[in-house]
C-alpha cells in the first residue's frame, strides 16, 4: 500500500503503548452527570428541564439556539438535581444539568431504530444527524449537521474520515477501528448517502497496521470506499493535511474543506451515526482513552458524558504518583487542566495524566533564527514572527502574516529550541484578530 502524507510535520513519539492493545471496558454509570450545554462549537443550548424534572435515557435536555449548534440529551435516566454553571474542559465556564442517576437506564419512549441507511432518504439521514446531537468526536466538536449542509455553490464530490489519531497517547479511535470497523464503513456509507457523493476515504496512518487491515475486510465490497494508508507523521489528521494527502487538493488560505468539494469527519463520528441509525440512541456516551506514567491501569474506557474526570480517572485506580499535569486531549492540542470537577463531553477522547520527566518544559530563550518552526509548519506559515508580533500586542501585523490560518497543532512549540511559546502566543492572537472583526461587524 503506498503511504500518502502532507508537507511538513514532525515526528513526536507515539507513546501509544500503554493503552493500543487494551480492548474497550465500559466504566461504571456515575452517580450523577453533569451535562453541559455547550459541547460543540457555536451557540450553546438552552435547557429544556428544571430543577426536580424526571429524565430518561436518550431524552433531549438541550435545545439548539443556532444554526451552529447541537442538541444535547441525557447519558442516564433519574432526577435534575441542578442547573449551575461548572468548568469545561476547555478552561470556560459552562451551564450544565445536573442529573442525579436512577441507574434504572429507563430509555426514553420516543427512541426507536431507524432501519437500514441503504432505506434511508438523504434527507432522513441528515435530519437523523441534526437531532442525535452529532458532532465532531475527534475533539474539534463542529456539528456534523452543519458540516453536511453546505451551500448550494459548493458541490461536494469525496468524503474523507479521519483514522489517522496522530496525537500521541491516545487510543480511542484505534480501538474503535479495531472492535467496530463495520460502524466505521457503514457510517461512512450513510454519510456519502447524505451528501450524494460516489466517492470516500478512511485514512488511517501507518503505525496502526491492524485497524488498516480490518477496516479494509469491512470495506470490502463497498462501492466508492478506499481505504488509504498514511505516513505516521504528526499533525496528519489535520483537516486541510488529511485532504492534501488523500487527494493532493489544498484549501485555499481562509478557506474551508468544502472549497475543494470535500467533507471530512472523524471515524468515531462516522461510527456514531451507523449506531444511531442502528439502535435510534443520539450521542450518550464516547471512547475516552486514560494514560500516561501517572495513572495506576491505563484503559480505554467508554464513559457516559457528563462523568467527572476525577471519576474516569478513579476509573483506572487513580493516581499512581502525583500527576505534573492532567490534559485533556493528546500532549500536542490538549488542555491542561487547573481541577479534575469538570465533566466529560463529546469531545474528551482522552485524558493524560503525565510526570514532570514526561512534559518538562523547556527553558525558554530568545529566538535563534533557526527557521526551524517555519520547515515544518503544515500550514505554510511563519510562527516565530506572528508570534513575536502578538507578544508586542501587534495583532494587525500577526493578521498580516496569516495567523489566522494557523491550525493550532502545536508543532512549531514541538520543534522549538529555545522553547518559545509560539502556540500559545498565536491562540491568543487569533482571539484578538477575531474579537477585533466581530466588533468591527457590529
Amino acid at each position: 500500500m503506498k503511504l500518502l502524507t502532507f508537507k511538513g510535520g514532525v515526528h513526536p513519539s507515539h507513546n501509544k503503548e500503554a493503552t493500543e492493545h487494551l480492548p474497550l471496558e465500559k466504566a461504571n454509570s456515575p452517580k450523577v452527570v453533569y451535562i453541559s450545554m455547550s459541547q460543540h462549537i457555536g451557540a450553546p443550548c438552552s435547557p429544556l428541564v428544571k430543577v426536580g424534572d424526571e429524565v430518561k435515557v436518550g431524552q433531549r435536555i438541550g435545545e439548539p439556539q443556532g444554526f451552529v449548534s447541537s442538541p444535547v440529551h441525557s447519558s442516564v435516566s433519574g432526577k435534575v438535581k441542578a442547573i449551575k454553571m461548572m468548568t469545561s474542559p476547555g478552561g470556560q465556564m459552562t451551564q450544565c444539568v445536573v442529573i442525579e442517576n436512577d441507574f434504572t437506564d429507563e430509555i426514553f419512549e420516543e427512541i426507536k431504530p431507524y432501519g437500514k441507511f441503504e432505506d434511508l432518504s438523504s434527507s432522513a439521514i441528515l435530519e437523523i444527524v441534526k437531532n442525535s446531537g452529532l458532532v465532531g468526536m475527534g475533539g474539534a466538536t463542529f456539528p456534523t449537521a452543519v458540516k453536511l449542509s453546505p451551500p448550494k455553490e459548493k458541490p461536494i464530490d469525496t468524503i474523507i474520515l479521519n483514522g489517522a489519531e496522530c496525537e500521541p497517547y491516545l487510543t480511542a479511535d484505534h480501538r474503535l477501528m479495531l472492535e467496530t470497523p463495520e460502524d466505521v464503513v457503514e457510517g461512512l456509507l450513510a454519510i456519502m448517502k447524505a451528501l450524494n457523493v460516489t466517492k470516500g476515504y478512511i485514512g488511517i496512518e501507518d503505525n496502526k497496521p491492524d485497524c488498516i487491515k480490518a477496516v479494509s475486510k469491512a470495506a470490502e465490497g463497498k462501492a466508492g470506499v478506499e481505504v488509504v494508508g498514511l505516513r505516521t507523521k504528526y499533525p496528519q489528521g489535520a483537516e486541510k493535511q488529511l485532504i492534501y494527502a488523500c487527494t493532493k487538493r489544498e484549501v485555499p488560505s481562509g478557506g474551508l474543506p468544502m472549497d475543494v468539494g470535500v467533507v471530512v469527519n472523524n471515524v468515531a463520528t462516522a461510527a456514531q451515526l451507523a449506531k444511531t441509525i442502528r439502535t435510534g440512541m443520539p450521542l450518550i456516551d464516547r471512547i475516552c482513552t486514560v494514560t500516561g506514567s501517572a495513572v495506576k491501569n491505563p484503559k480505554n474506557l467508554l464513559i457516559k458524558i457528563g462523568t467527572l474526570y476525577n471519576e474516569i480517572i478513579e476509573e483506572c485506580g487513580g493516581f499512581s504518583t502525583p500527576p505534573y499535569k492532567v490534559i485533556s486531549g493528546g500532549p500536542m492540542m490538549g488542555i491542561s487542566q487547573f481541577t479534575l470537577e469538570v465533566p466529560s463531553n463529546k469531545g474528551s477522547s482522552g485524558i493524560l495524566c503525565v510526570t514532570e520527566d514526561e512534559v518538562k518544559p523547556k527553558e525558554t530563550q530568545n529566538c535563534m533564527r533557526c527557521a526551524k518552526c517555519v520547515n515544518i509548519c503544515p500550514a505554510g506559515l511563519q510562527p516565530l514572527f506572528i508570534s513575536a508580533y502578538s507578544l508586542n500586542d501587534d495583532y494587525e501585523k500577526a493578521a498580516s502574516y496569516r495567523a489566522l490560518d494557523c491550525i493550532e497543532c502545536g508543532s512549531c512549540s514541538f520543534i522549538c529550541p529555545s522553547g518559545r511559546p509560539l502556540l500559545q502566543s498565536i491562540r491568543v492572537a487569533k482571539k484578538e484578530i477575531l474579537a477585533k472583526r466581530r466588533k468591527e461587524s457590529k
